[in-house]
């Protein structure tokens, strides 16, 4: 069903239990139980989670996806999946950053917490054959990227150049430092920038885009990976398609405010699109004029 023919949320049916292959009844709604098998502590309020679930196995899960992530007595939010756990579930690199967040990064190993997904669509990593890649991350959005950026370096000789640029606030705020030393170490060529950089950092400082001029890549046999702020996402796009870059070679992902992940409640809806169902990836082809108008 498209989504110029999807019916409002309130036209839709209650959607029937499905059943596990035990048998057992689960509503979609209600999430599973996973456990916190371990906590890492990435920045002062930013924490990666490594979950597994307490019954049975962990669906799988593509580059991209999110599942909706629920903090018992708190409740529940939408977070990027970051990698996979072993040795089954799911890896989420969160920032404390509301009610939900904050109660998640307070989790410790041993802890429970209510996970429903996967959710959503994912990168097109087949469509990036053959082809210079650049991968491009603003602030946090790097957690999406990561899973994305794993698989390309993982079968690195079907691709071309791979280039990384990660953009964050200040030197203390950038995640996974050891993985983009590693990627370096394995032929990507990786680029960080800061907003604010202390006495120690001798690197870059300012907007991601002015990296750009900084990687090598054939812009009509290029295919880009961008997240991060709407406002990064959309200036990085226009400048990748202003270098010849085609707009449905670049793709984003989008942020919205999901409450259900099922396309239910609609309150990610992005003009005819709901977030939850036809995001969060959606090439800069389909996204650019949504994204064009002001606070739809």
């Amino acid at each position: 069903m498209t989504a110029e023919t999807r019916r409002p949320p309130a036209e839709r049916d209650e959607p029937r239990p499905a059943r596990t292959g035990s048998g057992m009844r689960v509503r979609p709604m209600t999430p599973a139980l996973y456990r916190v098998r371990s906590r890492r502590a990435d920045r002062v309020d930013t924490v990666t989670l490594r979950l597994v679930p307490v019954h049975g196995e962990c669906p799988p899960f593509r580059p991209g996806q999110f599942t909706m992530l629920y903090a018992p007595g708190v409740g529940e939010a939408p977070m990027s999946i970051s990698g996979r756990a072993r040795p089954g579930g799911y890896v989420h690199t969160i920032r404390a950053v509301g009610a939900v967040s904050g109660a998640l990064c307070g989790k410790r190993p041993g802890d429970v917490v209510g996970v429903r997904g996967p959710y959503g669509t994912w990168w097109d990593i087949p469509a990036a054959a053959g082809m210079d890649v650049v991968v491009v991350a603003g602030g946090l959005g790097l957690a999406p990227l990561r899973p994305l950026v794993r698989e390309l370096v993982r079968h690195r000789s079907r691709y071309g150049r791979i280039s990384v640029i990660a953009g964050t606030r200040t030197p203390a705020t950038l995640v996974y430092g050891r993985e983009l030393a590693r990627w370096r170490g394995q032929g990507v060529d990786v680029q960080v920038t800061v907003d604010h950089p202390d006495h120690a950092w001798k690197g870059p400082v300012g907007l991601v885009t002015r990296l750009l001029d900084r990687v090598v890549f054939e812009p009509r046999r290029t295919f880009a990976f961008v997240c991060g702020p709407e406002t990064m996402m959309r200036a990085t796009a226009d400048d990748l398609v202003g270098r010849g870059v085609t707009a449905r070679q670049v793709e984003l992902s989008l942020e919205r405010n999901m409450k259900c992940g099922l396309g239910w409640c609609g309150h990610c809806q992005l003009g005819p699109l709901f977030v939850c169902l036809d995001g969060p990836v959606l090439s800069y082809e389909r996204a650019a004029r949504l994204l064009a108008v002001e606070e739809l």
